[in-house]
């Protein structure tokens, strides 16, 4: 079968990288629609991305790249773009992903400099006004609705009673508040060890931020410290989290005095989004055939069940996950 996309990036790369030969190739898989390949032309080395029109808008990608890279993070330069074709030619960051270097001899390092670059990301939160769409109370509830139809409804099968979504309800709504509580920031919503790249230079390139928001100061350092696809021992991570909550209290970010108000936070932020991400992952195997996602739902489910036994408002939905036996539900 042709790929009549990738013809046509081909055709769109000949005319902007204005040379005969070159060698392209793909450069990552993505949960999305959109793919990337490595285009070496004269010695150098360029990131090409396909992000079909009516799948993928690339214009939030374009317009937020320009804006984290006058910040001074490392993420893609913008070097031509196609917006009617939706192509892009980028700076090549590499391939160094930080999931695949994260060890006991590097994290204090990898994890110090993505700290660092955190700092700088929610900073730019007072430079311009309305330049994030917000992160409402509609979407967070939308993303936990994720969870109850993709992973509870679609891949277990389950068929909750009245009462049982009422618990899920009440939860839900316990979550958002306290998502909604906190200061607001430039939030990436997607950083962690997967978009983030090793760099020689302005550690760590930065990957994937096309759905930014302005929204809830710990949801970034929860995707980055409780991440999906790698976990830590809960004290260290705790540690990491008060460490952070001091940088940026000194950074004069709004994270509140309080580091145990600020670590409540963390971890109900961190509910949300595993939740969402459990939802995402379910969806990914079911709607689009991509089961490879399914191995990091026990380690996701992990966080949501380990963390949700600390905080009393969330027992009910525990009791609940193993009433349905979810898998990895404590008895």
């Amino acid at each position: 079968m042709s790929d009549t996309r990738l013809e046509a990036l081909r055709g769109w790369l000949n005319q902007v990288l204005r040379v005969r030969e070159y060698d392209i190739r793909p450069a990552s898989a993505d949960a999305s629609f959109r793919r990337y390949f490595r285009v070496t032309a004269g010695g150098a080395s360029f990131i090409a991305m396909d992000a079909p029109p009516g799948k993928e808008d690339i214009h939030p990608y374009v317009r937020i790249a320009r804006r984290f890279h006058a910040l001074g993070l490392n993420v893609p330069e913008i070097l031509e773009e196609d917006m009617a074709q939706g192509f892009l030619l980028l700076s090549d960051l590499g391939d160094r992903l930080y999931l695949a270097h994260l060890n006991e001899s590097s994290v204090e390092r990898l994890y110090g400099d993505a700290l660092g670059a955190l700092v700088v990301l929610q900073a730019g939160t007072g430079t311009e006004s309305g330049f994030l769409p917000d992160y409402d109370a509609a979407l967070l509830h939308r993303e936990m609705e994720l969870f109850r139809e993709w992973y509870l409804g679609r891949h277990l099968g389950l068929d909750l009673t009245r009462a049982q979504h009422g618990v899920l309800d009440d939860a839900f709504e316990l979550l958002a508040r306290s998502a909604l509580a906190q200061p607001r920031v430039w939030v990436h919503r997607d950083y962690h060890s997967r978009n983030l790249m090793v760099t020689a230079v302005n550690n760590p390139g930065i990957l994937d931020f096309q759905d930014a928001v302005l929204g809830p100061v710990t949801y970034d350092l929860v995707s980055l410290l409780r991440d999906c696809y790698i976990a830590w021992p809960r004290a260290r991570v705790e540690e990491w989290v008060k460490g952070y909550h001091d940088l940026a209290l000194q950074s004069g970010l709004p994270v509140g005095a309080d580091d145990a108000v600020f670590l409540r936070w963390f971890d109900l932020m961190g509910v949300q989004r595993h939740l969402k991400a459990t939802g995402i992952f379910a969806r990914l195997n079911h709607r689009d055939g991509k089961p490879g996602y399914l191995q990091d739902i026990p380690r996701t489910l992990g966080y949501v069940h380990e963390v949700g036994a600390r905080h009393e408002g969330l027992v009910p939905m525990l009791g609940l996950l193993r009433e349905l036996k979810v898998p990895g539900a404590v008895s």
